[in-house]
């Protein structure tokens, strides 16, 4: 057993009064989670202490919080493991060694209802629901079940995997700075139908995901999603699939999120590096004729960006004013080796979706390095490329 300090941060609504800190201390073996601590100082010391949980087994998803400033669940995350960050996180800012107090809060950009209780239904649900999350299939249904193949039900698994606990909603820096953002786990649900082969509505769905402001173009890539995903469902590959066959489908959203793709790999493909000026160009006036012919949406959204750039230049993020003059950012030295790595990607063509694994356990390191799967029948053993 160990004797370990933990830092909760209280919300009575009853009282009136704002949120507040309160530590506990709590005698646990290491390998007992942060959530066995919590109710352990609601048992012994505040029986008001709230905190929602049910399995303990990090399957319901219910126990979302954030522990050290991190997204996670609470009974999944162990109180040693905890004390460990807390030391580490302690001793990069030189505020302390070690027992420092764990810090434990409420999950991010949701209301909180009582102590480290969030109201999910006004964010999480609310948003989940927005993606119509129930397959819409062809025809008239069959009279028993709908029969599929196996293997094309390999690319949705991953997103199959998710718990609704809300710890990539709780992380994420999109959410934070747009509340609308229809959010990582409502989308990954939505690749989940996307990705099945029994929907009848997929160009309808990327259609209306793809030309709400809030929906898979919001995403700023900050990966904090994927971080906090207790299950591995990586929220954020789900939005770029989401992307990418919205891509396949011609669809020109009219927030030109598509075209800033396209204008950002043809800009890295030619100079191996980004031009911030002419990114912002092709993105809102691409090609000749976009700049010949400017729409006024593409006026309109190029002088709003003069504020922008203006700050860039500021804070040292566009370190000269040459960034600014089309034609005259500089290349890298050695253009063969971006080109290379464009020609390799093309013809291979490759996405590695490793969440399958076999009854016989993990992957192979080297089998995992290049996106390999195999089949766990002696009989017909081979190798899969996933892509």
């Amino acid at each position: 057993m160990a004797d370990y300090t933990i830092k909760v941060r209280r919300f009575q609504p009853e009282s009136g009064e704002g949120p507040y800190w309160e530590e506990f201390n709590v005698d646990l073996d290491p390998s007992l989670s942060v959530l066995d601590g919590l109710l352990q100082a609601k048992d012994r010391e505040d029986g008001s202490l709230a905190v929602r949980c049910s399995c303990r087994a990090a399957i319901c998803g219910s126990c979302g919080m954030k522990i050290n400033g991190q997204s996670g669940l609470g009974c999944k995350t162990q109180i040693g493991e905890a004390q460990e960050l807390a030391d580490k996180q302690a001793s990069a800012t030189g505020s302390g060694g070690e027992g420092n107090s764990i810090v434990i809060e409420p999950m991010g950009n949701m209301p909180v209802i009582k102590d480290l209780i969030t109201d999910m239904e006004s964010t999480h649900w609310t948003k989940i629901r927005r993606v119509t999350p129930w397959l819409l299939p062809h025809g008239e249904p069959p009279e028993r079940e709908y029969i599929v193949e196996p293997e094309s039900m390999i690319d949705i698994t991953q997103s199959m995997a998710c718990i609704q606990c809300g710890a990539c909603v709780s992380s994420c820096l999109s959410m934070e700075a747009d509340p609308d953002f229809i959010g990582p786990a409502a989308l990954a649900k939505a690749y989940r139908f996307v990705g099945d082969p029994r929907d009848a509505e997929t160009h309808e769905r990327l259609h209306d995901l793809a030309d709400d402001p809030h929906g898979i173009y919001d995403c700023t890539h900050c990966f904090s999603c994927i971080d906090a995903c207790p299950k591995g469902v990586a929220p954020m590959d789900q939005i770029m699939r989401l992307r990418r066959k919205a891509g396949e489908e011609g669809i020109e959203d009219p927030n030109s999120g598509h075209d800033h793709e396209i204008a950002f790999v043809k800009i890295i493909e030619k100079k191996g590096t980004l031009d911030e000026s002419l990114l912002l160009q092709e993105s809102f006036a691409p090609g000749v004729k976009g700049k010949l012919k400017p729409s006024k949406r593409a006026i309109r959204e190029m002088l709003g960006s003069i504020p922008t750039a203006i700050r860039g230049i500021k804070t040292g993020k566009m370190r000269s004013l040459h960034k600014l003059i089309p034609g005259v950012h500089p290349k890298l030295p050695d253009q063969d080796d971006v080109k290379a790595i464009y020609a390799h990607a093309e013809e291979h063509n490759e996405e590695f979706n490793l969440y399958i694994k076999g009854e016989e356990g993990e992957l192979a390191e080297d089998d995992v390095e290049k996106g390999i799967e195999r089949s766990t029948d002696p009989e017909t053993s081979q190798e899969v490329k996933n892509g």
